[in-house]
């Protein structure tokens, strides 16, 4: 990132949708019912690139950190080999974008192009604020084995495909091996199941070092806790996300383990946002489970001596949280084919150069790039690439970014010592429970 700031910025609003983007989405948009330009998009798709009349494309994302730069400099690179398309990027912070992009949608002011997070398509879907790609998809002729399985299929919704992936941030386990060196263990050979990893926080209290902080906040608590109850065989939700799960056995003992780390001393307490990053980059602790985008930031860590690797597989099964980064089509008031064309030769484009996107702090979502040698030299990016077949989304539900809300909340109160795992997590899957069946009524009505 360019900053420390701007990576703990956007690691705030990576998944704001799910805190904000759905109730906006819902009074921005109201009804179900088509409107103009909700249809699956008409055309070739571009697949031989374009050669109509020049067409300027308004493309809206969210990329405020290191990685906008880097998305600017594909889409100057895309202009001076497309003559004939003119790609105007703007970038604002992702709370305002999933506020700006329903209400510019509806006054027929919308982007050509989109990027949404992929917990974020349901919701947008469901309002008609983005448009089927089936059509975009065959004609580039894209299918599930050109992308890793899981990003693949969570793009669609309600039996459409809504968004084309770009890549997968997942969550890793980072590591400082000056701390691990100065406890005596091993600096190249981290922990990797629970056996090791308690026995190294062992290790590490005896040397005085409080070894794996952990926060009571979304970034990185709540999405350790998700991980977590994954790797203990447990759900967030059952299969079509018509029930809340976490409050069953697997959850409580998922996040048992997690607020055990600070009863136990192996955490400090209370600690505050993104406090567990900066302990690590200090040396005072030894393990921090955060996102891919934390690579950049911690390379611009002077002197620091550091690694990543997939989670520790802490339960039994081995599973990640994960976000993803779609490109999507937002609905136009009309249509112009022109554009439409135009839009989705960028799409493939950009996914085919989604090497340079790594750079910036990305797993690819395309095989063909992921698998190649030139990502498999960015050592780190790679490290967390593996866990790419184990990486897990919520369902395809409108609106579940404010369910999870309650499942952040109950994160928040175990870890802070202020009520049990299992009374948080049985009161906020009750909340829960209602807004699921609220939501279907405003989402489906």
């Amino acid at each position: 990132m360019t900053t420390r700031m701007n990576a703990l910025t956007r690691r705030r609003f990576l998944t704001a949708t799910g805190m904000v983007g759905a109730g906006v989405v819902l009074s921005a948009c109201g009804g179900g019912s088509q409107s103009p330009g909700a249809e699956p998009a008409a055309g070739d798709g571009g697949a031989s690139g374009y050669d109509g009349p020049e067409v300027d494309l308004a493309f809206w994302n969210g990329f405020t950190g290191g990685d906008g730069p880097v998305m600017q400099q594909l889409v100057d690179q895309f202009n001076g080999e497309h003559p004939n398309i003119a790609v105007k990027m703007t970038v604002m912070e992702w709370a305002d974008y999933y506020q700006k992009v329903p209400t510019a949608v509806q006054s027929g002011n919308g982007p050509d192009v989109g990027i949404m997070h992929i917990d974020s398509l349901p919701t947008n879907a469901a309002r008609n604020v983005i448009v089927p790609l089936d059509d975009v998809a065959e004609a580039l002729d894209l299918k599930a084995g050109d992308f890793a399985e899981v990003v693949w299929s969570a793009g669609e919704y309600d039996g459409q495909r809504f968004g084309i992936p770009l890549d997968v941030h997942p969550l890793g386990f980072f590591y400082n091996k000056t701390v691990l060196e100065s406890a005596g263990l091993d600096p190249d050979n981290p922990p990797t199941d629970r056996t090791s990893y308690e026995a190294a926080l062992e290790t590490l209290k005896s040397a005085g070092i409080q070894g794996h902080w952990m926060s009571p906040h979304v970034f990185t608590g709540a999405l350790t806790a998700q991980a977590l109850v994954w790797q203990f065989g447990g759900d967030l939700f059952n299969a079509d996300g018509t029930e809340v799960t976490w409050a069953e056995d697997p959850a409580v003992e998922a996040l048992t383990w997690a607020v055990d780390l600070v009863r136990n001393g192996y955490s400090a307490s209370d600690v505050g946002q993104d406090a567990d990053a900066i302990a690590l980059q200090n040396g005072q602790t030894a393990f921090n489970w955060n996102g891919i985008w934390n690579i950049n930031t911690l390379r611009e860590v002077p002197g620091l001596q550091w690694g990543v690797a997939a989670l520790p597989n802490i339960g039994g099964t081995q599973a990640a949280w994960a976000g993803s980064h779609n490109f999507v089509l937002p609905r136009q008031r009309n249509a112009d084919e022109n554009k439409l064309r135009a839009a989705r030769v960028f799409i493939n484009w950009v996914s085919q150069q989604s090497l340079a996107w790594a750079e910036g702090g990305q797993v690819p979502a395309r095989n063909s790039v992921r698998e190649s040698a030139e990502f498999q030299a960015l050592t780190e990016q790679a490290a967390l690439a593996e866990q790419v077949d184990h990486l897990r989304f919520p369902p395809a539900v409108p609106g579940i970014g404010d369910v999870l809300a309650d499942f952040n909340q109950a994160v928040n109160e175990a870890v802070l010592l202020t009520k049990e795992p299992a009374a948080a997590l049985s009161e906020a899957a009750d909340r829960a429970a209602k807004k699921l069946e609220e939501n279907r009524d405003r989402y489906d009505g």
